[in-house]
């Protein structure tokens, strides 16, 4: 199984994602990558993924080999079950045809690390041995019995530099057996902030990355393709902005809706029609069914309206005390950024599902920047079956970042 798969065209056209906060599907059907169906099914804050927390991956970790792996795909029985439905749940909701998927695992469940060699066989099958040996020092887990892939990253006349992969193979496994439960196949496994870079593309124009999750941050560089730093911090606490302004707008949008000929709506009706008496002329020449539709268009804008303040206010009260560490990381790779190119970032792409929004907040209120944030997604990858994504209701655009580069190839 290649983490980095190297032959263009190979990789599915289906692809998922599994998180802490939830699973999210996506297809395509060219390698431009123009989502055409995207699906997100939530899971509770009870549900684990597995990470490995020994140490932290910055391109040059050190540690002793542990195979220190925090637990199984969804913790206990129950909780595999749950991310099996959901897996499955999301893939049925966007595949057509083939079975086949990549899948996209979180960052803190294995590690990738930038080597320096002097030189490096051509030939991968002698290659990979000599990469094994140099992370058995660098992995918190047997570097003799894991699945390692490797990809020369830049090289020079004093020699080259290679970005290495390396999950442990029970646990790769693992998360292989939980797609095929659900009724699908693994073509190709990547880690969630590698995938993302994916759908950057091979710009010219240097790029900063921040991938933010409830479990950890991860920040990445790029130029023109090649990776500068990968650094992922297991946050050791839950970073809830998304999940919980997710699921408790949701529940907010189904109470307005639920309560659509109550009170509340008669409250917007009663704006509505205020509304309507500042501009008499508007419906002077109108029957009362065209008032009709006008005031419920108007109503059901103000209730979108509502909804949106109310995921605005959660995922302001939900910036917890892990706060800090994301403002920490992201300034530190900052300042990596402008002492490595020379010049500050002009932005950060987010991915995760912490949201454009919400890091800028959360970097606002830290005092880190100013930094323009914006989501790594935008209107022109989602194609129309994946219009909705970003919108109230929809996928946020950061959940997506992962899986729509992993359908770039």
């Amino acid at each position: 199984m290649e983490f980095i798969p190297r032959s263009l065209g190979t990789r599915p056209r289906l692809a998922c994602e599994v998180r802490a906060e939830g699973v999210v599907a996506a297809r395509a059907e060219d390698a431009f990558a123009v989502l055409s169906a995207v699906a997100r099914v939530p899971l509770t804050e009870e549900i684990v993924v597995p990470r490995l927390t020994a140490i932290e991956a910055d391109g040059a970790a050190t540690g002793s080999a542990t195979n220190d792996v925090s637990s199984g795909v969804g913790g206990d029985p129950a909780g595999r079950a749950a991310v099996v439905a959901a897996v499955r749940k999301a893939l049925d909701a966007v595949c057509l045809r083939t079975r086949e998927v990549t899948l996209v695992v979180p960052d803190a469940s294995a590690r990738v690390l930038l080597l320096d060699f002097d030189e490096l066989p051509a030939k991968p099958a002698e290659a990979l041995p000599v990469v094994r040996f140099r992370l058995k020092k660098l992995l918190p887990f047997d570097a003799d019995d894991a699945a390692v892939s490797y990809q020369v990253m830049a090289t020079a006349k004093d020699g080259l530099q290679v970005l290495a992969v390396a999950m442990p193979h029970e646990l790769l496994a693992d998360y292989e057996s939980v797609v095929r439960e659900a009724g699908f196949e693994p073509g190709a496994i990547l880690p969630s902030t590698l995938a993302a870079l994916a759908g950057l593309g091979e710009s010219a124009a240097p790029a900063l990355v921040v991938n933010a999750g409830r479990d950890g941050v991860t920040t990445a560089i790029v130029k023109a393709g090649v990776l500068l730093l990968h650094r992922t911090v297991d946050l050791g606490a839950d970073l809830r902005a998304d999940q919980q302004a997710g699921q408790r707008a949701d529940a907010a949008a189904a109470q307005l809706a639920a309560t659509a000929n109550q009170a509340p709506l008669a409250e917007r009706e009663q704006a509505a029609e205020e509304w309507t008496r500042q501009e008499p002329g508007q419906f002077e020449d109108q029957n009362d069914a065209t008032v009709a539709v006008e005031t419920e268009l108007i109503a059901e804008e103000i209730t979108e309206q509502i909804a949106q303040e109310i995921v605005e206010e959660i995922a302001a009260e939900c910036l917890t005390e892990t706060a800090d560490e994301v403002a920490q990381a992201v300034s530190v790779a900052a300042a990596y950024f402008e002492d490595t190119l020379q010049v500050p970032p002009s932005a950060i792409h987010a991915a995760g599902t912490l949201g454009a929004a919400a890091l800028t907040a959360l970097l606002k209120d830290a005092h880190v920047g100013p930094l323009a944030v914006r989501e790594m997604l935008h209107s022109e990858m989602l194609g129309a079956g994946a219009s909705s994504a970003g919108t109230l209701g929809g996928v946020p655009l950061g959940w997506l970042a992962g899986v729509r580069g992993a359908l770039t190839n």
